[in-house]
């Protein structure tokens, strides 16, 4: 891979209202805000050579993808490394109470059923790695607010939201670097 361009899914029946979905058996599709916001993107990636397109495996970076890249012959790789968070107790709850919880508890502890943020950057480094060897040229990974926030900053326990389906391109040696970050947090985690 040369260049990656991260671009977190359209508008969600779950995050419309500020609810949290990292199930992969829950249906949590796009709203019509959502469609459209995923049929923007494609409009503003419709100049660029895209050889493959990488989502997670939650429905709404699927039918994300689909509708950016409408029209386009563009092979797909579905990288469950990508996925959102696994909730555990909070899944379909309320995205502030489990942010929350999160802030009040180290980076290795979990959620009643859920997956901790240290395991959660450690999925995440390995799925960046999967698309960094990749051989295609430009890889467009459709994915969720947090991979895409560690992938442009550094590790933090309040991660910025990233907007919805907006562009964000990262060269091989960028994301790389940003792969080496997460991977030196793990090892001496700082919250």
């Amino acid at each position: 891979m040369e260049r990656a361009i991260l671009a977190r899914h359209g508008e969600s029946a779950f995050s419309a209202r500020g609810l949290v979905n990292g199930d992969v058996s829950v249906s949590c599709p796009l709203t019509e805000r959502g469609e459209e916001e995923a049929r923007a993107l494609g409009r503003a990636l419709a100049g660029q050579r895209i050889d493959l397109c990488v989502t997670s495996e939650l429905e709404r970076t699927r039918q994300t993808a689909e509708l950016a890249l409408a029209g386009r012959d563009v092979p797909r790789l579905v990288l469950p490394e990508l996925d959102d968070p696994r909730y555990g107790e909070f899944e379909g709850g309320a995205l502030d109470d489990y942010r929350e919880w999160a802030w009040s508890h180290g980076s290795a502890d979990a959620p009643p059923g859920g997956e901790s943020r240290r395991a959660l950057v450690e999925r995440y480094a390995r799925g960046y790695r999967i698309v960094l060897e990749r051989p295609e040229e430009t890889v467009l990974v459709v994915g969720h607010s947090l991979p895409i926030a560690y992938a442009l900053g550094e590790p933090a326990p309040r991660m910025r939201m990233v907007e919805y389906a907006s562009a964000h391109e990262l060269s091989a040696a960028e994301l790389r670097a940003a792969v080496e970050r997460l991977e030196t947090w793990l090892e001496a985690p700082t919250w």
